[in-house]
């Protein structure tokens, strides 16, 4: 089908496509400070994606949490998804949400969605169709899960690769939280890193709402000397991981997956190891 990423062009001319889903993953509010001038709308014909309320494990006190096959599945079918469905997700920022949503779906064994990039905004400046967002029902769709646990690493798996230094791991936090000068946005969260790992922020592999070219994905990328070794990518809560690995995706073959507990999981243990700059 197509890539993890498409843009704007490619869903108005398969918007009538009746295998085609489109989700809105737009979120009220994100940790990243960001505000979208497009609260209130959506793409025409848009489902939307609640990652907070239907989309996130519950019985974690963690946040953005990765649901249960079986939940995940549920919340799916009651959108009207498809085992068949094409799906293509964006969020109101351009790039934030939207990665986080198809990490999932790949996650979830679902190999037919894109992000759209761009997302909303670059679809209103192009003119595209619009409506007011508005509660919807569906009829119940025949989506199955097929959980990929490769792609999705815990706090155990991270332990040990401290130890073992099989894995890169690529933090797409701020360089400010990431190095321990500047606050985290959770309150009495710690900052600083995992011992080992390297900054990458999300905002870096961006230019405006879209992603940077192939080339200069490329050029970011060996950059950072990861040679064929599997990335780990990690971030506040999981979310904006997600941003940075579909940026690999797209000029790398390494093996790639998420700690979906990021450093919240991390700094929270108490005993884990910390590093600060200077440190």
């Amino acid at each position: 089908m197509f890539g993890p990423l498409v843009p704007v062009e490619w869903l108005r001319e398969n918007l009538n496509d009746p295998g085609l889903v489109i989700l809105d993953a737009s979120q009220k509010d994100n940790k990243a400070g960001l505000t979208s001038e497009f609260e209130n709308i959506q793409i025409a014909g848009a489902r939307y994606f609640d990652l907070e309320n239907d989309f996130s494990d519950k019985n974690s006190d963690l946040p953005n949490m990765l649901p249960s096959p079986g939940a995940f599945e549920q919340a799916c079918q009651k959108l009207g998804i498809n085992s068949q469905s094409k799906i293509v997700v964006y969020d109101s920022l351009g790039v934030y949400s939207s990665p986080r949503v198809w990490w999932m779906f790949k996650t979830m064994g679902h190999d037919e969605v894109a992000v759209l990039d761009g997302g909303l905004p670059a679809w209103v400046q192009e003119g595209g169709k619009v409506e007011p967002r508005q509660e919807k029902t569906f009829e119940r769709g025949d989506f199955k899960a097929k959980h990929n646990l490769a792609g999705v690493k815990d706090k155990d798996d991270m332990i040990n690769n401290l130890h073992t230094k099989t894995a890169v791991v690529l933090d797409a936090r701020s360089y400010g939280r990431f190095s321990g000068e500047a606050p985290e946005p959770r309150e009495g969260l710690p900052s600083g890193h995992i011992p080992g790992s390297v900054n990458l922020p999300f905002k870096k592999v961006l230019d405006g709402h879209h992603y940077r070219s192939k080339g200069e994905l490329q050029q970011l990328f060996s950059e950072l000397d990861t040679g064929d070794k599997p990335l780990i990518f990690s971030c506040g809560s999981g979310l904006t991981a997600c941003i940075t690995l579909l940026a690999s995706e797209m000029v790398m073959e390494n093996p790639k997956s998420v700690y979906d507990g990021s450093w919240t999981e991390w700094a929270l243990a108490g005993h884990l190891p910390i590093e600060r700059k200077n440190l």
